[in-house]
């Protein structure tokens, strides 16, 4: 890093990783639609009054060679980016069996990417959905291994756990959701499923149709299988989806579970023969996915980890526990009782990143990176990717470079492979670290 004598840094940073390098060169020299990358200074004031410089790359980055992404990646959660990003910069600073590591792996975007590219997969996150969500995929079963789990399964009768008042769901309020007779099979499954975990019999099958469950549970289409609700990635509460109801003047109609569970594997398992599903099968016995707070997790050894790739929670921008209760509700899981990282005070939020990115400076290699997204807060007044450059200096680690995607987008923008412009935030920034020693 580059600090100012004066009251102004005036030179740009040094680039000392050969990765990085050509990293940095791709970036400064790519050009979208004649429009060249622009190359300025991002600087913050260090605690002891000297400034700080890191070169800023600035364009619409994109690339008619990324590949469309893995079916496998096909499920929703909350805040999430697209597997092109972590794609990005594993593709160019990792070698196979490089271990790759996300610290709030939400549904496991970071981790899955890197065991289709055949790295290790480390992944971490307070909520104990997104274990659900991830170990599954990285253990795929064949379509005929589901469907005919599915057949052996019982959808018409409970044989499991009755409901526990930590959930405090009953059956009026999921009757807002699900057809009568939909309901039915839903508590069935789910009462099968808490059955088997509770005796140990929950296997790779099982664990696969709990995950394609919770990405069924409510969405906007006939294939899922609630009455038309939000996007699948958040579940309204029951008061909003009785003034949907009202307002659609809908009901909700029959769905068949079973089906729309095989179906939807089927779409996931797509891409994945019997190759990619060996490949995935070996390296999910060397990966490690933990439920911890990110920034003590002593089950990762230091010095173990090559690349971080990551995403943290925006200052409270988005309600986890809230769009996650109908979920928590099938797992048996209480909401309540999981203690999300979800900063209010841009304080809080940079002394809880700022202890993580202590955290991930121990585990990582010398030589290692650290690539943290943060998108765009409070309509651009508040620049988090400043604060993440003092929370990893005050770590001791490296400034490379930001890089901002100017662009309109929902979740990921062009720069990725990705043309989804409706709204959203305005600019996708992510900051990269390397750790010298």
């Amino acid at each position: 890093m580059k600090y100012a004598t004066e009251a102004r840094a005036t030179e740009l940073p040094l680039f000392q990783a050969a990765g990085a390098v050509s990293l940095v060169y791709d970036l400064q020299t790519f050009k979208w639609k004649d429009r060249r990358t622009g190359i300025s200074q991002t600087e913050v004031r260090l605690a002891n009054g000297r400034f700080l410089a890191v070169e800023t790359l600035l364009n619409e980055f994109w690339t008619n060679r990324q590949r469309q992404a893995d079916r496998l990646h096909e499920i929703s959660y909350r805040a999430c980016f697209k597997p092109q990003l972590p794609r990005f910069f594993i593709e160019r600073l990792t070698r196979l069996g490089d271990v790759v590591y996300d610290p709030f792996m939400g549904r496991g975007t970071t981790p899955l990417e890197a065991a289709l590219l055949g790295r290790v997969p480390f992944g971490n996150d307070i909520n104990p959905l997104c274990r659900f969500l991830l170990e599954p995929r990285l253990n795929p079963p064949p379509p005929a291994q589901v469907a005919g789990r599915l057949d052996q399964i019982d959808f018409q009768t409970l044989t499991g756990p009755e409901e526990t008042v930590e959930c405090q769901v009953t059956t009026e309020d999921l009757l807002v959701f699900y057809h009568p007779d939909t309901l039915r099979e839903i508590r069935a499954l789910r009462g099968y499923l808490l059955r088997r975990e509770k005796s140990g019999e929950l296997d790779s099958i099982d664990r696969w149709i709990r995950m394609v469950a919770l990405n069924r549970l409510s969405g906007h289409s006939p294939g899922f299988f609630s009455v038309y609700t939000l996007p699948p990635n958040q579940a309204v509460s029951v008061k909003a989806q009785r003034r949907i109801n009202e307002r659609r003047q809908q009901i909700p109609p029959r769905r068949q579970v079973p089906e729309l569970i095989l179906s939807k594997s089927q779409t996931l398992l797509s891409d994945c023969d019997a190759h990619r599903r060996q490949m995935l099968c070996r390296i999910a016995i060397r990966s490690r996915l933990l439920t911890k707070p990110a920034w003590t997790t002593p089950e990762i050894r230091a010095g173990s980890v090559d690349l971080v790739v990551t995403s943290p929670p925006f200052l409270d921008v988005v309600n986890y526990a809230g769009d996650n209760w109908l979920r928590c509700w099938f797992c048996g899981i209480d909401p309540a009782s999981v203690d999300l990282t979800v900063p209010k005070a841009p304080g809080a939020w940079r002394e809880a990143m700022t202890a993580t990115f202590r955290e991930l400076a121990r585990v990582l290699k010398p030589g290692g990176h650290i690539a943290f997204e943060v998108g765009e807060v409070l309509k651009g007044k508040l620049k988090l990717e400043e604060i993440v450059l003092l929370c990893g200096v005050e770590a001791g680690l490296e400034p490379l470079l930001v890089m901002i995607n100017s662009q309109t987008f929902t979740k990921t923008a062009n720069c990725w492979g990705v043309d989804n412009n409706d709204k959203g935030t305005n600019t996708n920034r992510i900051v990269l670290f390397q750790k010298l020693r």
